[in-house]
């Protein structure tokens, strides 16, 4: 799990490095960003192979506002990537 979840974190970092550089313009802002991020884990990444199986869109845009809402909240000390990561790997998907 452990490497899993680094991966994952990898994964998330490179999705917020190409999510700045689309939304350049505006400096990366995106009130949408999650379906962005979701699209991007999904279709361009590899998430899928990480987890097993393909999240449903809305399921993994759902989870990454509920993770951006936590991470406010709680305030934790490991980086965001890493937080998301080790919920992205513990969350239970559906086999598709």
């Amino acid at each position: 799990m452990g490497s899993d979840v680094s991966a994952i974190s990898k994964l998330l970092q490179e999705a917020s490095e190409t999510h700045h550089r689309v939304y350049r313009i505006v400096d990366g802002a995106d009130p949408d960003w999650a379906s962005w991020y979701a699209d991007w884990l999904i279709r361009l990444s590899e998430l899928p192979q990480l987890l097993g199986t393909a999240p449903v869109r809305s399921e993994l845009v759902y989870l990454l506002v509920k993770l951006d809402r936590d991470y406010t909240r709680e305030n934790p000390s490991e980086p965001w990537e890493r937080y998301y990561a080790a919920r992205i790997a513990q969350h239970s998907w559906p086999s598709s």
